[in-house]
């Protein structure tokens, strides 16, 4: 019987300068040769010149004391910009006082009613634990809070992503236009726009909700366009040959079958929301997002866990009852559904008014279990025995020392020390190498950019921040990936736990790494993987299971082994997933370890928290720019374009 073999045939230096990806680098090394003396007889060699750099802050400062000198007098902020904070404040506050009017066991009925009719019991069951758990944990009027303004925002935000996304799904034009501007908003750490906004609104309730609007539209724009662009030819010719017109079209037919990609953009603007929400807790949007930040700036790990749980309760609650709603769509309704509607609702009208009646419309105090003492008891026991001094294998402090000193240091001292202009050369091999030269073009300008800034050296350290914690990310996720590939046990055991690492907000991550490792870079990179990982294992388990079964059963009849099957089929078959894995980890880490800034990660991070901090528009606006340049930098580094992916798989 013939076997695999494992040596893969002799490839000659012909054969070699033939490969496409060798006459790129060639090409690449004349240019090289040529530019490379000139920059060195203009500019010296070593970190970014100065005479390439541009100061923006005197125009920035310029345009924020302008902004504070005319935002009680000018007409665009007293006719536009305060009925807009007027009318977001009444829509928040009146959304908390119904929450309060209804009370807590009102509230946890209506959540179990819609998780039931959309879910069934099971999720019905766990929406209601989870708000009373809320309560328990002493956060209700916290939560409420939140998802008051989760309620405003995401309703904003809907409104506001369905209308871009409807204009980019029917014009062109409007894609092309569009399709820059929302990787913009997408990529621009939610720490860099808090600042302009709160600049125009001041500290408060209408900046949060419109900075969480700004974070949280992005996919819904997206998502409605691809579902607009993505109907069925077939139907909509059929339509259109019935003699509708097109706002008929639209309404009967674009919009029906899109209805399951609007639905997932709901469902990922509630998750980007919740997110935001806790962010913007930095600029007074209270709730439960500030319990969180005024603890953590106390390093009170347990007052940050009692808030943190309530966070994460909402997301995995509001993740499942979307995912389940869009999951139903198109389903059948059952027999008699109205009138079980009608029923719950009643049940809930009674519990309502039954609460009220009794006195209960707030959280007895007798029932709350405080979780903060002796969460901070264990902390402070995991500080004296796992911190430091532990036998062999040392303390999580001594692994965070270790790991700045032996990898992160290393990295941040080796890329500042090199070249400006190699660093540029880098890019450029590799982004043309996976794309085009309109992909290492876009990336090379992109790096440039942070050097005109004046953010060289900070970028630099933000980068090897980031390579850092991707690498320890890719290889811990396509370790577990592949045992979860390969094992249908691992995969169901790994589910529940992905799920909720994936519907915790980022700022929730902040809480254990801040308990284990204290603060400084190695706990913000820390902080990132654990973010970027589930992401990592999920697409590369799907990557692997969509592999062909016919082509495993073709190489296992030849005799080859798992690993070889694993090494010389799936693995290459899975290439595009594996890419798309590196890509998302990169662009996952980077979002984390800004937030880092605020724990101790320092560079680009904390020149945008301390921008905000000190109203320092500059400082914040900048390194805000410099990590959106960064970001495309890398996505174009690490994503190839559509037809190179096609070609490689």
């Amino acid at each position: 019987m013939a076997t695999i073999t494992a040596n893969p045939p002799r490839v000659g230096l012909p054969a070699l300068l033939k490969h496409r990806a060798v006459h790129k680098l060639l090409l690449l090394a004349l240019a090289a040769a040529i530019l490379v003396p000139l920059a060195n007889a203009r500019w010296a060699s070593g970190t970014w010149p100065s005479a390439l750099t541009v100061d923006f802050s005197e125009p920035l400062a310029k345009a924020s004391d302008w902004i504070i000198d005319n935002r009680d007098s000018h007409p665009l902020f007293l006719y536009f910009f305060g009925h807009v904070s007027n009318v977001v404040v009444i829509a928040v506050r009146a959304v908390y006082l119904t929450l309060l009017a209804v009370g807590w066991a009102g509230v946890t009925a209506i959540g179990a009613l819609v998780a039931w009719r959309v879910a069934g019991v099971r999720l019905a069951l766990g929406t209601a634990a989870a708000f009373l758990a809320c309560g328990l944990l002493g956060m209700w009027v916290p939560t409420m809070q939140t998802l008051a303004l989760m309620v405003v925002a995401v309703l904003a935000s809907v409104v506001v992503g369905a209308v871009l996304g409807l204009a980019a799904g029917l014009s062109d034009r409007m894609d092309r236009m569009l399709r820059p501007v929302l990787d913009t908003m997408q990529v621009l750490p939610a720490f860099a726009y808090l600042l302009p906004v709160v600049l125009v609104f001041g500290i408060g309730v209408p900046a949060a909700v419109l900075a969480t609007v700004i974070y949280a539209a992005p996919p819904m724009a997206r998502l409605t366009s691809l579902g607009l662009r993505g109907a069925d030819k077939g139907v909509l010719e059929a339509v259109e040959s019935l003699g509708s017109t097109a706002r008929q079209r639209l309404l009967t037919a674009r919009i029906p079958l899109a209805r399951k990609e609007l639905l997932l953009g709901l469902n990922q603007t509630i998750m980007m929301a919740l997110s935001m929400a806790v962010i913007a807790a930095v600029i007074g949007a209270g709730g439960l997002g500030d319990r969180v930040y005024q603890a953590l700036a106390s390093v009170d790990v347990g007052a940050a866990l009692a808030a943190g749980i309530p966070i994460v309760l909402l997301a995995v609650v509001l993740d499942r009852v979307t995912g389940a709603a869009g999951e139903k769509l198109g389903v059948e309704p059952e027999p008699h559904s109205g009138r079980g509607w009608l029923l719950a609702l009643a049940g809930v009208v009674v519990v309502a008014v039954a609460g009220r009646l009794a006195g209960r419309l707030d959280w007895p105090e007798s029932w709350i279990v405080g979780i903060a003492e002796p969460v901070n008891r264990a902390v402070d026991w995991m500080t004296a025995h796992l911190y430091s001094g532990v036998p062999v294998v040392g303390g999580t402090a001594d692994w965070a020392g270790h790991f700045t000193t032996w990898v992160l240091d290393p990295m941040r001292d080796g890329l500042q020390a090199l070249p400006w202009w190699s660093v540029l050369l880098i890019v450029a091999a590799l982004a043309w190498v996976i794309g085009t030269w309109r992909t290492a073009l876009t990336a090379v300008l992109a790096m440039a950019a942070i050097g005109v800034l004046g953010v060289w050296k900070p970028s630099l350290d933000t980068l090897s921040q980031v390579l850092a914690a991707v690498a320890v990310t890719l290889v811990v996720g396509f370790a577990v990936g592949i045992a979860a590939a390969r094992s249908d046990r691992l995969e169901r055991a790994l589910r529940p736990v992905l799920d909720v690492f994936q519907t915790m907000p980022q700022f929730v991550y902040l809480i254990p790494v801040v308990a284990l490792f204290g603060v400084g870079r190695a706990p913000a990179v820390a902080a990132a993987i654990v973010y970027a990982l589930p992401a990592v294992v999920r697409i590369t388990t799907q990557g692997l299971r969509q592999v062909d079964p016919a082509a495993l059963e073709a190489a296992g009849s030849l005799g080859a082994t798992n690993w070889q099957q694993l090494r010389q089929v799936q693995l290459p078959l899975a290439r595009p997933a594996l890419l798309l894995a590196v890509n998302q980890g990169l662009v996952l880490v980077l979002a984390v370890v800004v937030i880092g800034g605020l724990v101790g990660g320092g560079a680009l991070g904390y020149d945008v928290v301390f921008g905000l901090a000190q109203g320092d528009l500059a400082t914040g606006l900048v390194a805000g720019a410099a990590i959106v340049c960064l970001g495309l930098m890398l996505d174009r580094v690490t994503q190839p374009t559509e037809r190179r992916a096609k070609k490689g798989a």
